[in-house]
C-alpha cells in the first residue's frame, strides 16, 4: 500500500490547480506574473508548468503558457494524443505486436498506451486476451472486439485524462495476476524511473506496475531525462522500455547495467539489449 501523500504533496497540487485556473480565466500568463501571485520561485513555476502541460491542462509557450482553446468541448486527452502521434503509433505498433494471445495485460490511461489498444484491435484474431485498464478511451476502443475481455476498477473518474482512479481499485488489482504492464509516462530518468504528473495517476500505475510479471515502458523520445511530479515504477522494476529514439549514451550504459531491454520502434532490432541476472518471474 503507498503511503499517504504529505502536506507538501497536497500544496503543490492545489498550486497547480490555481494555475491551471488563472491560464484559462486569462487566457494566458507569464512565468514572473504567477511567480509573484504564488509565492514560489520562478524555478518551480516552470516545473508546475511542465506538469500541467504534460497533463495537457495548458500549453507552454515562451515565458509562461497559454489556456487550450475550446477545453470544454474537448478533454486533455485528445489535445495530448495529437501530441507525437506518429512516434506513438510506431511505439502501439511494437508493444501490441509483442502481446501473446491468452495474457492478461494492463494498459494505463495514457495516449500511448491508447495507441496500443488500436493496434490490438486491428490485429484481431484473439481467442482470449484480457485486458485490464483504468482507460475509458482504452475500455471503449476494445468493448465488443471478438476474443477481448476488457476489465476496469472501480474509482472515481478524472475527465481531463478519461480514467479512473483512486483506491477503489486496490481490491481488483490485489487479486489478478498480469502478465505484462504497458506504462506510458511523463518521464524517465534513471534515478526517478517512470514517473507521471498527477499523484492519483501515479498511483493507479503503481498497483497495475506491482501486480505484473513484466512491466514494459512505453514512451516517446520527449520523455527522457524527464522527472515528473511521481514515480510509480523504480527503474530496478523495469523489464523493458519501448521508444522512438534512443535516450543519451550514458542513460543507454545504465539500462544495460541493469538489465533492461530497449527496443526502438521503426527501427530493425534493438539498439541496445542487456539482461543481467534477476528480474521479476512472478507477481507481488
Amino acid at each position: 500500500m503507498q503511503p499517504r501523500p504529505d502536506r507538501n504533496l497536497i500544496f503543490t497540487r492545489e498550486r497547480r490547480d490555481l494555475i491551471a485556473r488563472t491560464i484559462h480565466e486569462h487566457g494566458r500568463a507569464r512565468v514572473a506574473d504567477l511567480s509573484e501571485r504564488m509565492h514560489v520561485s520562478t524555478v518551480t513555476i516552470r516545473k508546475d508548468l511542465e506538469a500541467l502541460a504534460a497533463e495537457g491542462r495548458i500549453v507552454r509557450a515562451h515565458g509562461g503558457a497559454l489556456a487550450i482553446a475550446d477545453s470544454s468541448a474537448e478533454s486533455a486527452f485528445e489535445v495530448r494524443e495529437r501530441y507525437q502521434r506518429a512516434e506513438k503509433d510506431r511505439i502501439g505498433a511494437v508493444a501490441a505486436a509483442s502481446v501473446i494471445d491468452g495474457e492478461s495485460v494492463a494498459l494505463d490511461a495514457s495516449t500511448t498506451a491508447m495507441a496500443i489498444a488500436r493496434q490490438l484491435r486491428a490485429r484481431g484474431g484473439w481467442v482470449h486476451l484480457t485486458v485490464i485498464t483504468n482507460g475509458l478511451r482504452i475500455a471503449s476502443e476494445l468493448a465488443g472486439v471478438p476474443g477481448i475481455t476488457v476489465v476496469m476498477p472501480g474509482g472515481f473518474v478524472r475527465w481531463e485524462a478519461m480514467s479512473v482512479v483512486g483506491p477503489l481499485g486496490e481490491g481488483l488489482f490485489s487479486r489478478v495476476n498480469i502478465q505484462r504492464a504497458f506504462m506510458g509516462a511523463a518521464g524517465f530518468t534513471i534515478e526517478s524511473g517512470l514517473s507521471d504528473a498527477t499523484q492519483e495517476e501515479a498511483d493507479i500505475k503503481r498497483l497495475m506496475t506491482t501486480h505484473a510479471r513484466q512491466v514494459i515502458g512505453v514512451i516517446d523520445h520527449t520523455k527522457w531525462e524527464r522527472a515528473a511530479f511521481a514515480t510509480f515504477c523504480s527503474t530496478q522494476e523495469l523489464t523493458t522500455i519501448i521508444s522512438d529514439a534512443p535516450p543519451a549514451g550514458p542513460t543507454v550504459d545504465a539500462l544495460r547495467r541493469f538489465g533492461i531491454e530497449l527496443t526502438i520502434a521503426g527501427n530493425v532490432g534493438e539498439v541496445a539489449r542487456a539482461r543481467s541476472g534477476t528480474r521479476r518471474t512472478g507477481s507481488s
